[in-house]
């Protein structure tokens, strides 16, 4: 169907993308709309309910019966419309990881334009504002005399270029509203104030070969595609590859976009980018933003004024005007790709966004997943290598082992270890302990009746939280009171079993009273601000022995850091996860990293029962490349990937039968070719999770293609099925199972 009115009273057709569980646009009618409005929010009738979706076309048909056909509430023009190259993002993320597309966009904003309101657009009150090239050509004539807050609005930018709120609120209070319209023309544009660390000149490291060589190769191509693997050991230089790199960008007056793995990695990064960049205006995109803070950062980047963009995975849905650069700082970090709703890798996005503007993306690592450095040993991405540490006289921390079936521990610490931290205090050097398990102990045990504190909600048990006489499920949050005695047989004789950070820290205090400990984990970081405290803490000498999990294994330099003792690495060694050696291998390699970084040198003392196993004389021998060659021909053999494409069909319910169930019934639709394999429905490895139960079947194809097209017919047919009991999701990519 298709109608329209002349020019007196024109009706405009737009398809709008909501946040809806349904793979489909929406059409409305706007009296208003041109196509300069594509990508800008818009208000709209939904039912009984009022949403705020993007506007993704404009026309003048639709397939919608006229009488049926709904007017639109309003159009929201307050900042510029989403450019069509983050459009092409979000429709390619939607086509291939299978999610509907207006959720794939509204939950990439930040929160404050997910609402029906506009945005009040506080920041332009706090930094001066100067005209733009065509806010000059401006000619005063062409503004009618009776706008007379105009004129003297114009007259004033003409005489003192730039102009604070306090100067334009002097000339009249509706100057202010009036300059929303002008930076929508792009006649104003604000100037930030530049953030500076410090006056004094920052020390430029001389560059060593192997660095040099890396920048001189992709700064040649930064006006073109390619992806660079930078595989550098640990303490090699790569965020100095990464500052000089950015620096040539900004030359070009391009942007930096640097995506990092965790949040915790933002504090001392950033103050090396500030330190390096005193005229570069730098923003962070993170989860401990507020709402205010991350939409003011957005705006700054969609405009192009700030020229550096921090981020963890999200920021990969940044607008960025004049985009020149892409970093992915620990590339092979398992925290880029989201693992609820949209199940995307902002790492493979990042490949996609370069791409399609012809820009180069750079992922640096010291222990590269097996896809990237299968993809550069076979010629699809280029391939740096750094061999040597960064600084003259750092080495390579000397790697031992600890047979604990020889050396008994005592509550976690065997006695050589301790014995290596005793000499390492006696040098005042730093150490480091690390457990990847928080808490006191994992499993609360009666030795009567071995009844042990299981979570009701999830399928794993309680961890002990003994400061706080807790029981904790890490899954799911759900905490209740430690037990006086057991519930299940009355003995008053249980006890924690196993260690976590916090059992290990009461131990230390014991053996080193003198010694200044301090415990790094997800509970002692949950205050705002902690990080930063912390970081300064250890870089100024105030702490003799750092106890942590995961938080501490990459990206942080310590430089007085000699010893690191690492527990309870075996639990690993055997898992039915066929990624679990190469995680195991790149956090040990990254831990053991963070000693001997500058003139201290290094030393890591494993505990295990294990020492000769092949992954541990990969580790003892820093030869990244020969376990790498071994598990990609493991892999190869056992059909995983890289040689295999994957999906995973994960569905939940309060019940595993409705779940298996529902799956049996997806299989029964699906359309398997020659190049697809389809697998049985089976239950997940955590059975319940927060209440569900969780099932999933496995796809997979040797062609990336072939898969892609045969999850697309698919997807539509399981949209078919009644799920009205079971959640469900297409996992495409799956690093867990």
């Amino acid at each position: 169907m298709s109608f329209s009115r002349d020019n007196s009273g024109l009706m405009v057709i737009i398809r709008v993308a909501l946040s809806v569980p349904v793979d489909t646009l929406f059409d409305y009618q706007a009296e208003d709309a041109s196509s300069h409005d594509i990508g800008r929010r818009v208000c709209v009738p939904f039912g009984k309910k009022k949403l705020t979706g993007i506007i993704m076309a404009i026309g003048k048909e639709t397939q919608v019966p006229i009488e049926k056909l709904k007017s639109v509430y309003c159009i929201f023009r307050e900042i510029n419309s989403l450019p069509p190259a983050l459009v092409d993002l979000f429709q390619f993320c939607s086509q291939y990881y299978h999610h509907p597309l207006g959720m794939v966009i509204m939950n990439s904003l930040p929160v404050l334009l997910r609402n029906n309101k506009p945005v009040k657009l506080k920041d332009s009150a706090q930094h001066p504002l100067l005209l733009t090239d065509s806010g000059k050509r401006i000619d005063i004539t062409t503004i009618p005399a009776r706008n007379r807050v105009a004129r003297r609005l114009l007259t004033e930018f003409q005489n003192t270029t730039l102009l604070t709120a306090q100067q334009i609120k002097q000339i009249s209070p509706r100057a202010i509203n009036l300059l929303i319209e002008w930076k929508r023309l792009g006649w104003v544009v604000e100037k930030p104030t530049i953030e500076t660390s410090s006056s004094k000149a920052t020390h430029i490291p001389t560059l060593t070969a192997d660095q040099a060589k890396a920048v001189t190769i992709v700064t040649a191509g930064l006006k073109r595609f390619n992806t660079w693997l930078l595989h550098g050991i640990t303490g090699s230089g790569k965020t100095e590859i990464y500052l000089r790199l950015i620096e040539s960008a900004l030359s070009h007056g391009k942007q930096a976009l640097v995506l990092i793995p965790e949040i915790n990695l933002t504090p001392q990064l950033e103050a090396v980018f500030r330190a390096r960049f005193h005229t570069a205006s730098l923003i962070n995109l993170h989860s401990g933003l507020n709402d205010t803070q991350r939409l003011t950062g957005w705006l700054q980047a969609q405009r192009g004024e700030a020229k550096i963009i921090l981020g963890t995975r999200l920021a990969i849905f940044t607008p960025l005007s004049n985009l020149g650069l892409i970093i992915v700082d620990e590339e092979h970090d398992s925290s880029f790709k989201q693992q609820d709703g949209l199940r995307y890798s902002a790492r493979d996005l990042a490949i996609f966004r370069a791409r399609e503007i012809n820009i180069p993306v750079v992922l640096g690592s010291a222990t590269p997943s097996l896809e990237s450095y299968f993809n550069a040993i076979n010629g699809r991405y280029q391939y740096i290598h750094l061999t040597s540490r960064a600084i003259q006289n750092a080495r390579l921390p000397s790697i031992q082992y600890i047979d604990t079936r020889i050396h008994k521990s005592q509550d976690g610490l065997s006695q050589p270890l301790l014995k290596a931290l005793e000499k390492c205090l006696a040098n005042k050097h730093q150490s480091l302990i690390f457990i990847n398990r928080r808490g006191y102990a994992p499993v609360l045990l009666c030795k009567s009746c071995t009844w042990c504190a299981l979570c009701q909600r999830c399928s794993t048990r309680l961890v002990v939280h003994l400061r706080d006489k807790k029981l904790c499920c890490h899954h799911c949050g759900h905490e209740e009171n430690f037990p006086r005695a057991c519930p299940q047989c009355g003995n008053q004789d249980i006890a924690p079993f196993g260690q976590g950070t916090q059992r290990v820290e009461e131990t230390l205090r014991a053996h080193f009273p003198v010694a200044r400990i301090l415990r790094i984990d997800r509970d002692s970081t949950r205050r705002k601000n902690a990080w930063k405290e912390i970081l300064h803490a250890i870089h100024t000498q105030q702490v003799d022995i750092l106890i942590g999990t995961q938080l501490l294994a990459k990206g942080h330099d310590f430089p007085n850091l000699s010893l690191v003792g690492i527990l309870n690495a075996d639990t690993s060694l055997y898992s039915t996860d066929f990624r679990a050696s190469e995680r195991l291998f790149a956090q040990l390699m990254q831990v053991s990293g963070r000693a001997g970084r500058a003139n201290v040198a290094g030393h890591v003392l494993i505990q295990t029962e294990f020492p000769d196993h092949p992954l541990y004389h990969a580790l003892q021998q820093h030869d990244y490349e020969t376990l790498a060659q071994t598990l990609l021909t493991e892999r190869k053999i056992a059909g995983f990937p890289p040689y295999v494409h994957q999906a995973l069909l994960r569905a939940e319910a309060h019940s595993i039968k409705i779940v298996l169930n529902f799956l049996k019934q997806a299989a029964h639709l699906a359309k398997p070719t020659q190049a697809i394999e389809l697998y049985d429905p089976v239950p997940a490895q955590l059975l319940r999770l927060k209440g569900m139960e969780r099932a999933y079947l496995l796809v997979q194809s040797t062609s990336r293609k072939q898969l892609q097209t045969f999850l697309a017919e698919w997807y539509m047919q399981i949209n078919t099925l009644s799920t009205r009991k079971v959640r469900w999701v297409l996992d495409v990519d799956p690093i867990e199972f």
